[in-house]
């Protein structure tokens, strides 16, 4: 029941926020009102089964792996670990397939939603994997996190803008509500590989930044060697053409019974192959974690059926009409008031917060946290909406210094909160920034005259997994600051 009121608490404001516009400057159909309604209730059961199912099955079998994989004792077999469960844990991450098929729908197959899907989990195993040898072989994460950053900056130079876009995006989308606590768990087991480990609290964070950055690096990758010049892009929104409230829910079902199956059987997989192996679990144990993997099977179905026949049509059809609106202060303001009530409601950032408070010992206060970071989400979706307004805006003009300012901080800030603060990116870009607000940006892109739809359609939670480093560093910097004089203080008294 905590779960659902969880979800229940991320999906309220968007619904409220919905019903405030379509009474007041942007009405819609009734039928699409209804089936955003259904959608939205689709939404809250399923994820509620799904992160079920993730608790009782899928972050079991982390800590499991990631203990099994410490007592071979050999390293190679460690990354080889990490690399298959990273994969395959990206592949059924939810946001990354609602950003998977987006992209997909938006350029009309040009760029296939399964070719990202395999590119960007390609790229996560990838760091997944060095970041556990970052933990082994005891290098800064700062120093890491500097080298990885500086070879995105230079594949940035030959990447086109369209897909720069999409591989800021994917970084966000591909650490979610699932492989966030799977990453977590098998990273708890990796550390006790180091022999000398002091207490590895500095080493709890960071690696879920680490393999956000592969999945950047992957769809970089992607295009430059794919170099396909001109993509057509576009989106469908007449949404509201069909007159059926319940027939576009049935339609779709036998795609994403398939597409849960592709997302959880190869996890399901390899748990059966390490119980063979390794784990040798009682028959009691093994009924469990199983009956976890077919909660998150129904659970992902239900949510992918909910968020694809009418969650993400009213997003589309909110910023398109906005976006046609001749006072265009409308859609600025919206674009900072959904960010900020998406992540007020964001049950991952409450658990990221206290965890901070925790860390510091109360000096550094969940809502000293809670708030400040908000306001980031908000200006990031704000900021993302004025791009797609001003034709001389592009992505990288944000993007450049404000990982610039990120990476500069890191050399000032306490390693905790460097951490702390990249892993942040990741917890902000949740499930409704990947399906709501994703399809908002995209609506008005589409709307508005002289922005182009896959170069300014995407890119905004690339803004909302970058505010949040610098937000936090610089909490960071104040708590450092903090100690120093109360240190200063206690040394005069």
């Amino acid at each position: 029941m905590s779960k659902f009121k969880e979800i229940l608490s991320s999906v309220v404001p968007i619904i409220a926020m919905v019903m405030i516009l379509h009474f007041t400057i942007a009405p819609m159909d009734t039928t699409l009102i209804i089936r955003f309604l259904i959608g939205a209730l689709l939404i809250m059961i399923g994820l509620t089964i799904f992160l079920l199912g993730v608790d009782i099955g899928i972050t079991p079998l982390g800590h499991l792996t990631g203990t099994s994989l410490v007592k071979t004792n050999k390293l190679w077999i460690v990354l080889i670990g990490g690399l298959i469960l990273g994969f395959f844990i990206s592949i059924a991450e939810p946001g990354l397939i609602v950003l998977s098929n987006q992209v997909n729908a938006v350029t009309s197959g040009e760029i296939p939603g399964m070719t990202i899907l395999v590119v960007v989990s390609i790229g996560l195993a990838t760091m997944v994997a060095l970041g556990f040898l970052r933990v082994f072989y005891n290098i800064p994460l700062h120093k890491f996190l500097l080298a990885v950053y500086l070879i995105i900056g230079g594949l940035a130079l030959y990447t086109s803008r369209e897909f720069l876009a999409i591989s800021f995006d994917a970084s966000g989308a591909t650490t979610g509500i699932l492989s966030v606590p799977f990453i977590l768990a098998l990273s708890v087991g990796i550390s006790k590989l180091k022999k000398n480990s002091k207490a590895s609290e500095d080493d709890s964070f960071g690696l879920v930044a680490i393999a956000s950055a592969g999945a950047i690096i992957g769809v970089m990758l992607l295009d430059v060697f794919s170099k396909t010049d001109e993509f057509t892009a576009a989106i469908d929104v007449d949404v509201a053409s069909s007159n059926s409230i319940i027939g576009p829910f049935i339609e779709i079902i036998p795609d994403y019974l398939q597409e849960s199956a592709i997302a959880i059987l190869p996890l399901l997989v390899i748990l059966l192959v390490l119980q063979k192996l390794y784990f040798k679990l009682n028959k009691r144990k093994l009924r469990k974690l199983l009956t976890g993997f077919a909660f998150a099977y129904v659970g992902l179905f239900i949510f992918l059926i909910g968020v694809n026949a009418g969650f993400m049509d009213v997003g589309t059809s909110i910023g398109n009409d906005l976006a046609l609106l001749d006072n265009k202060i409308y859609i600025i303001i919206i674009a900072f008031i959904l960010g900020v009530v998406t992540i007020l409601a964001e049950p991952a950032v409450y658990v990221l917060t206290h965890q901070i408070e925790d860390v510091t010992s109360g000096y550094v206060k969940r809502k000293a946290v809670l708030y400040p970071l908000a306001v980031g989400v908000g200006l990031a979706v704000m900021l993302s909406v004025i791009r797609i307004l001003s034709s001389n805006i592009e992505l990288w003009h944000y993007l450049l210094p404000g990982y610039i300012i990120a990476l500069a901080m890191m050399f000032v800030v306490p390693n905790l909160f460097v951490g702390i603060a990249f892993d942040a990116g990741g917890v902000a870009t949740g499930p409704m920034t990947a399906t709501f607000i994703l399809a908002f940006t995209q609506g008005a892109a589409n709307a508005f005259e002289g922005a182009d739809l896959l170069a300014d359609g995407f890119g905004m939670i690339a803004m909302v997994a970058m505010l949040p480093i610098i937000t936090l560093q610089t909490l960071g910097l104040v708590f450092a600051l903090k100690s120093k004089k109360k240190g200063v203080e206690k040394g005069n008294g």
